[in-house]
């Protein structure tokens, strides 16, 4: 495992364990599928307003990096890749990252995984993505240092992460690790960070927020983005010219 001031190995390990059913829909990792339609939706949103993008251009990324750290087996960067982007997928379980290499030779796409913490990343990109991970690093406020420091002047930095509250912790600890429906001790409810603790860390880094906006769960119609940022929430952050 890389030393990294951002690592802590045994959040490694747990993902890493988990790396062989990633991208089985009814695996371990079942509910991040269930997730990524929402996650994609708001990406491509921001990415339009920022850029001035046209919705209906299906490669928005074309001639810009992207870098998606704690990428697990691919997720997320395979998508990205589609749109265009030139990407760099990191994360800190080498499994992972052997899963994802495997997946995307199969899907035909090129991207270019490292083993690593954000201070693996090398060079600046223009869009940074880095979701449901500052929950799982060692130090929050290095870790963005990091993710502020790879974007290029003008960047997008876009974050998701669950928010410090009792509604986080009886839905995801209590019942969705407790019924299994996400393997348990994935998370540790201390280390979740509100959202004003969050963009405290992103303004501290340089950054001006663009963009918080919640995102909500229910039985009958799943994951939505929302105004109640009471369970989990995206933040994205530009790096000025």
């Amino acid at each position: 495992m890389s030393e990294s001031a951002s690592i802590d190995p045994r959040e490694a390990a747990h993902f890493g364990r988990l790396a062989a059913d990633w991208w089985d829909p009814r695996g371990s990792s079942a509910m991040l599928h269930k997730l990524n339609p929402v996650r994609l939706g708001y990406i491509r949103d921001q990415i339009d307003r920022h850029w001035s993008a046209d919705e209906t251009d299906r490669r928005p990324l074309t001639g810009r990096k992207a870098a998606d750290v704690g990428c697990g087996a691919g997720l997320l960067a395979e998508p990205l890749a589609r749109l265009g982007a030139d990407v760099t997928g990191i994360d800190a379980a080498p499994e992972n990252i052997a899963a994802a290499r495997l997946h995307a030779e199969g899907q035909g796409l090129e991207i270019d995984y490292r083993t690593g913490g954000v201070e693996t990343l090398v060079g600046t990109y223009g869009l940074v993505t880095s979701l449901e991970v500052i929950e799982h690093v060692r130090d929050p406020r290095g870790f963005v240092l990091g993710l502020a420091q790879a974007m290029e002047p003008n960047g997008l930095l876009i974050l998701s992460t669950p928010n410090r509250t009792s509604m986080s912790r009886l839905l995801m600890i209590t019942l969705a690790e407790g019924l299994g429906r996400i393997p348990k001790g994935t998370h540790d409810w201390q280390k979740f960070l509100t959202p004003e603790e969050l963009c405290a860390l992103l303004k501290d880094a340089g950054l001006e927020i663009v963009d918080c906006s919640g995102l909500a769960f229910s039985v009958t119609s799943g994951f939505a983005l929302s105004d109640n940022k009471s369970l989990d929430y995206f933040v994205t952050a530009k790096r000025p010219d």
